[in-house]
């Protein structure tokens, strides 16, 4: 296996281009600056005959869409036999079979590209191919200011070749753009153009079922993920059947899926990202020694695969080796600054007391959070969970009404909008959105827990005990500052009464005393007249038929039922 140097991300870094003048607004004019060190540190040497027909064969072919694009070198004929390929061949390798490429090979690709660009700026497939490795890039690194430069290659390639007259590799670009930036209506409309224009182009379906997931629309994501199964089979497809069965919470099914992907890939970048899902599986089945050995293997593999620090970091403070998880993180955010690494490590900060700490995360998320919306990269989600937990319940929920009304109904914006309103105040409104979250089938301990307090706080204590339970059971750590709290709530509910749910019910009252008979009046006596008769005396009443005396009636037994259990404070919790 051909294993890349261990290189620091910075010496990855694509090439910057310089300030911008009109006439070359792409910045392609630029000479072409290698990264410092590592196997494309060398700049390689004037372009042969065998490349400039390559590149010239790469343009009648699909542009090298990297999230799903098919980039196919050609055989030149020459009897030299096989040579080592270099990293831009890894690169394109690797997106002709639809997965990833390593960072240093994808810098190389850019790199390529724009050389390439400078001299051949109407190439619409290489234009396209630039544009989709920036999106790559910029996803991969958390560096949203390569999505602006990915748009205007992209745009670019249309202008030298519309979409209609086959540039249809450039429209699945804007399609992954619009995915990266969160704008998943987007993104369906471009690839849905593709689908219909090229139904069988199986580049088109990973945009599709990341589009249709956003959305929250599983029937399409369903078919799509079966049509990209039928068109390209192997390790991209198994990875996203994998990913299907996960969201869908057929557990079994979905590691089994991913156990296979991982044991058939063969590329570094594609092991460690089969590896990492592994770890994912591994830590929401509350199993963190599993994750932190995934996790460490997929580093291991690719140094590249950055989001296994994250993953690593989450496991770690479920072992309790908290040190480790603050270097972890830290790390993370460093090398790949999401807003969500910085949620989750400033509430690891709260949870060991250690308030300024956590504060600065948070000010650091929302800075994060301000930067990508410059860039056109909208982050609301992430930004309503913080301020539903950690700052206005308010704005958390109009922040995510908004997600809602551009049809942003997957789980986690569910989940978020639901648990936002019980924060607020709006528990009965929340029900509705927390339970449409776990009834997705997702098997995720927070998803459970906030609909378990929020039952709770409508007094459903039924369903609130058994999806508090659900949450402790799935993943008794899922989150530092919840995990603790969803166990107090539960602790709070009491055990079950013997018997079962029957003797959850207040017991019947007792029938009521009989009422005495009243007793007879008594006639005064009349005198006998001539013409009266005397009455007969009434005859003595017998014991038997004596009025039965009232019995004391019984207060009725307290049920647990009956009365409410002690309030905790989870209600107003993460």
């Amino acid at each position: 296996m051909d294993v890349m140097p261990q290189q620091d991300p910075e010496s990855r870094r694509p090439p910057e281009p310089s300030p911008q003048n009109p006439q070359d607004p792409l910045n392609l004019q630029d000479p072409y600056a290698l990264p410092a060190e590592g196997a494309t540190a060398v700049p390689p040497p004037p372009p042969t005959l065998r490349t400039t027909l390559r590149r010239a064969a790469v343009g009648a072919v699909a542009a090298g869409v990297l999230l799903a694009g098919a980039l196919v070198a050609v055989d030149d004929g020459e009897g030299d036999g096989p040579k080592e390929p270099g990293p831009v061949e890894r690169a394109e390798a690797a997106t002709t079979a639809g997965s990833p490429a390593s960072l240093s090979d994808l810098t190389a690709l850019i790199g390529d590209r724009q050389k390439w660009v400078e001299s051949h700026p109407k190439d619409a497939p290489s234009l396209a191919t630039l544009g989709t490795a920036y999106v790559e890039w910029a996803r991969r690194s958390a560096d949203t200011a390569y999505y602006a430069r990915a748009e205007q290659a992209l745009k670019r390639s249309l202008e030298a070749q519309p979409g209609e007259r086959g540039n249809g590799e450039a429209w699945v670009g804007l399609a992954a753009l619009a995915n990266a930036r969160h704008d998943f209506l987007a993104a369906k409309r471009w690839g849905e153009t593709v689908k219909k224009q090229q139904p069988k182009a199986w580049s088109v379906y990973p945009v599709l079922i990341d589009a249709y997931t956003g959305l929250g629309d599983q029937k399409a994501a369903t078919a799509a993920t079966e049509k990209f199964g039928e068109l390209r089979k192997g390790v991209p497809a198994l990875a996203r059947t994998a990913d299907l069965y996960r969201g869908q919470g057929w557990r079994e099914d979905a590691l089994a899926t991913a156990r296979e992907a991982a044991d058939r890939a063969t590329q570094p970048a594609e092991k460690a990202e089969a590896l990492h899902r592994l770890g994912e599986l591994a830590w929401e089945r509350g199993e963190p020694e599993e994750a932190v050995a995934q996790f460490d293997a997929a580093l291991r593999t690719d140094a590249g695969q950055l989001a296994s620090l994250a993953g690593r970091a989450r496991a770690l403070v479920a072992l309790d080796r908290t040190d480790e998880a603050l270097a972890a993180y830290q790390s993370a955010l460093e090398k790949l600054p999401r807003p969500e690494y910085a949620l989750e490590l400033g509430e690891l900060y709260a949870s060991l007391g250690l308030d300024g700490d956590a504060r600065t995360q948070y000010a650091k998320l929302r800075e994060m959070v301000a930067a990508a919306k410059k860039d056109g990269v909208d982050e609301s989600l992430v930004l309503a969970r913080f301020e539903a937990d950690h700052g206005d319940p308010d704005t958390a929920v109009e922040l995510l009404r908004g997600q809602w009304a551009k049809q942003h109904r997957g789980a986690a914006v569910a989940d978020a909008l639901g648990w936002a309103l019980h924060r607020a105040g709006k528990s009965r409104e929340g029900l509705e959105y927390a339970e449409r979250a776990v009834d997705t089938g997702v098997r995720n301990a927070s998803y459970a827990y906030h609909l378990g307090v929020i039952q709770r706080e409508l007094e459903d204590y039924g369903p609130a005990r058994r999806h508090l339970e659900e949450a402790v059971r799935t993943n008794p750590a899922f989150s530092p500052l919840a995990a603790p709290l969803a166990q107090e709530a539960l602790d709070a509910l009491g055990e079950l009464p013997p018997g079962g749910p029957g003797d959850m019910q207040p017991p019947p009252p007792p029938p009521p005393a009989p009422e005495p008979k009243p007793e007879p009046k008594k006639e005064p006596k009349k005198e006998a007249g001539p013409e009266t008769k005397p009455e007969a005396p009434a005859p003595a009443p017998s014991k038997s038929a004596a009025a039965p005396s009232p019995s004391p009636s019984k207060p009725a037994a307290s049920s647990p039922a009956a009365e409410k259990p002690a309030e905790a404070d989870a209600s107003k919790s993460p």
